[in-house]
């Protein structure tokens, strides 16, 4: 853990952990609602997998960027680190700038497992997987 550049502060439950950004010293957040924490909780403990779930953004999609959620063993060494109890949540610094802000949120239904709501984009495909900034 020596290696991590930011790493949040424990937070109450529900609540994020900010880090400042190295480069401007400005705040930068992501937030996971308690529903979504407990998902991903579940999510770890049903794969027999340890470590946090990182966030990030790709080209692609119908609307230009997609959402990518997959299971990572450690934070890198530039990697924005939020914890919300015991699960931690890694952002890499590109991501970062479509994900300051944004929420993470659960809702249950086939085709939306897992749902971001409230990011810095402009618009959002009718699937919600997708979006544009």
């Amino acid at each position: 853990m020596a290696e991590l550049t930011q790493l949040g502060a424990v937070a109450e439950p529900g609540t994020p952990s900010t880090v400042a950004d190295a480069s401007t010293g400005a705040s930068k957040q992501v937030f996971v609602t308690p529903k979504a924490v407990e998902k991903i909780r579940a999510a770890f403990a049903r794969e027999g997998v340890s470590g946090g779930l990182r966030l990030g953004v790709l080209g692609g999609g119908c609307s230009g960027l997609s959402y990518q959620f997959k299971f990572s063993a450690d934070a890198r060494p530039k990697d924005h680190v939020f914890q919300f109890d015991d699960v931690k949540v890694f952002v890499d610094p590109k991501s970062m700038v479509f994900l300051d802000g944004m929420t993470l949120d659960w809702k249950d239904s086939l085709i939306n497992l897992a749902r971001v709501r409230e990011s810095a984009r402009d618009q959002e495909c009718g699937c919600g997987t997708s979006f544009s900034a």
